[in-house]
């Protein structure tokens, strides 16, 4: 069984058993078009400097995927059109500055590039990379994350066929 399949069902069990409820966050998955195909956008994330998709948390009542756009732009310095529809969804553990780990659910929408800005809110306390999708799913920590970019990059790479 593919591993995020595998954890989408342990948190199908995890709801039907009582457990508490995954908090939500929106992630941009950042994509351009190169001459070899495509690239995908992680930025390092402030606190452990591991390799994530720009995230967060919806403000109000904004969409989710516009949300998502706004993350890309404060987290990576980054302007594009952002789909309305999730490439997919995955989930994490995100550790509180009290040691307490909230168990959260993010969904991610594609986000493709068209401005990259040499200042941005969040320059700083981040890096950004380019990066081919197979070279992006292996930076990541979360296995259903880069099971998640693994499968958009094939379906750009298809569709462009």
């Amino acid at each position: 069984m593919r591993h995020a399949t595998y954890n989408h069902l342990m948190e199908r069990l995890r709801r039907l058993f009582g457990g508490m409820p995954c908090h939500m966050q929106v992630a941009a998955l950042p994509w351009r078009r190169k001459a070899d195909g495509i690239e995908v956008l992680l930025v390092t994330s402030r606190e452990t400097g591991r390799w994530v998709l720009p995230k967060g948390w919806p403000e109000g009542k904004e969409q989710l995927c516009e949300a998502a756009a706004r993350e890309a732009a404060e987290e990576a310095g980054i302007d594009g059109v952002v789909s309305q529809l999730e490439a997919g969804r995955y989930y994490y553990g995100k550790r509180r500055s009290s040691g307490m780990e909230l168990r959260c659910e993010v969904r991610v929408f594609p986000l493709e590039v068209r401005s990259v800005a040499e200042k941005w809110p969040e320059k700083k306390r981040r890096r950004r990379a380019w990066l081919s999708p197979a070279e992006a799913a292996v930076r990541v920590q979360e296995p259903d994350l880069g099971e998640l970019i693994t499968r958009f990059g094939k379906s750009l790479h298809k569709s462009a066929a």
